[in-house]
């Protein structure tokens, strides 16, 4: 059971929790997840069915897991992070049944408010920027900058988001307004800020 004495949390009875776990107030874990040892969850993450959190995985606050969702060690997922139903994160460059890469992994970070679509596959070892959108079905094989759109196995950039999660579209001057939060932001050097 988690380190904590007090649950803060709900866990669903056929919810698995392995020792060292840290569990944030207002969490939620669905049936039949499995949340290996040492992981760190923040508060009020939902957890949705049959998913896996190996071990010493980190997530931010806020944090929604959608169904058949497998998050391997190595992955640091930030505040406000989606991940859509049956996306996956691998963990090792090549894996090969015969050989243990176990404590090869190489780390991902997936930062502030990115949005992972469904079935959508992250290669271990490339970072996803804040309010990065990943189309569903992608393949993610490289870095994808903040605020980028990538669609497509592999993945290409085909845009920019908001953090609202709307398209962006950039003026002459390269300035977008955001329809739903009017929030503006630049397109400067083939990068986005938010002003």
């Amino acid at each position: 059971m988690p380190t904590s004495d007090k649950m803060n949390y709900f866990a669903h009875d056929t919810a698995i929790i392995d020792e060292g776990c840290i569990i944030g107030d207002g969490t939620k874990i669905w049936h039949f997840s499995h949340v290996m040892p040492k992981c760190t969850i923040g508060e009020n993450c939902n957890i949705g069915q049959n998913c896996v959190i190996s071990a010493e995985v980190i997530l931010g606050n806020n944090v929604k897991i959608q169904n058949n969702v497998s998050v391997y060690t190595g992955v640091i997922c930030e505040d406000d992070v989606f991940l859509g139903p049956s996306m996956v994160f691998t963990n090792v460059v090549n894996p090969r049944s015969g050989v243990n890469r176990r404590g090869q992994y190489t780390k991902t970070i997936v930062k502030k408010g990115v949005s992972i679509g469904a079935n959508a596959t992250i290669v271990c070892g490339h970072d996803i920027g804040e309010y990065a959108f990943i189309g569903a079905g992608a393949v993610v094989t490289k870095e994808v900058l903040a605020y980028a759109l990538v669609v497509g196995n592999p993945a290409k950039q085909i845009g920019w988001m908001s953090e609202f999660g709307h398209r962006l579209n950039f003026n002459s001057e390269g300035i977008a307004i955001c329809p739903e939060s009017s929030s503006t932001y630049r397109l400067e050097n083939g990068r986005v800020s938010k002003l």
